[in-house]
């Protein structure tokens, strides 16, 4: 009937625009992804530091956030990733939101090209809210934690998402040192969501990404370590090996 094939119509374009998501219980199987921090980059360099990591390996680039209110530190807004985008045009830019009004910044971020919005369920008084703009302005949406918020808030909220973030540091500061005691939580929400992607981020690199990885993370964010890094193509594909190996090892037990 024709009211039938309007809303199948209606239901393919929900589809397309990214309203409708799959369902995160489904066997899509993860993967891993490294998404170095340019936080500890050179931002006078910025677009030859991101290539860089590009060209070493890196899945996609962490753009941290930050506004001097819901974290100290002060770093770039939405001006300078626009400036980035024009630089690297096909390039994953997943933007950390360490801010006290999320929702501020959705549109600004949309337009700058962000592909995915990452933000902080604490300072947010109506996480689904946040969420569905996030979507209707085209971008992935990313709920992040940070190490004092426990990871039953954000059970209510991973029907909404495409990511969860599992901070192993306290947001504000890069070359802080890694809280193992995080992996907690990432191991409740492996095992609860098999098929959900789990980053952390914070104090990330071949000393802790085995922890990171038998725990069930499959994004990894890492700063320093691979800034810092003689050769980064290396430190990336070594922390790939182990995260593969431990998706692999998770899948067939499951």
């Amino acid at each position: 009937c024709v009211q039938c094939l309007y809303y199948f119509q209606y239901y393919k374009f929900l589809i397309h625009k990214g309203y409708l998501k799959y369902n995160k219980m489904s066997k899509n199987r993860v993967s891993c992804k490294i998404g170095p921090s340019v936080l500890n980059a050179d931002l006078a360099e910025l677009h030859y530091e991101s290539q860089k990591l590009l060209d070493s390996g890196a899945d996609y680039l962490h753009l941290d956030v930050m506004d001097g209110h819901f974290v100290p530190n002060l770093t770039f807004g939405h001006p300078v990733v626009k400036c980035l985008r024009k630089k690297i045009p096909d390039a994953f830019f997943e933007t950390h939101m360490m801010v006290s009004k999320p929702e501020q910044w959705i549109e600004p971020m949309s337009d700058a090209g962000v592909d995915q919005y990452t933000f902080h369920v604490e300072p947010c008084s109506d996480v689904p809210y946040v969420c569905r703009k996030v979507r209707e302005a085209g971008m992935k949406v990313g709920l992040a934690l940070k190490p004092g918020t426990s990871v039953d808030v954000v059970q209510q909220y991973i029907s909404e998402a495409d990511m969860i973030l599992v901070m192993t540091v306290e947001p504000g500061f890069g070359g802080q040192k890694f809280m193992k005691d995080m992996m907690s939580k990432v191991q409740w929400l492996r095992n609860n969501y098999p098929d959900l992607n789990i980053e952390v981020d914070g104090g990330v690199g071949p000393s802790t990404i085995q922890a990171c990885a038998e725990a069930g993370a499959n994004m990894i964010v890492s700063g320093t370590a691979v800034i810092g890094a003689e050769d980064p193509g290396k430190v990336i594909a070594t922390m790939r090996d182990i995260v593969e190996s431990s998706i692999q090892k998770h899948q067939l037990e499951r």
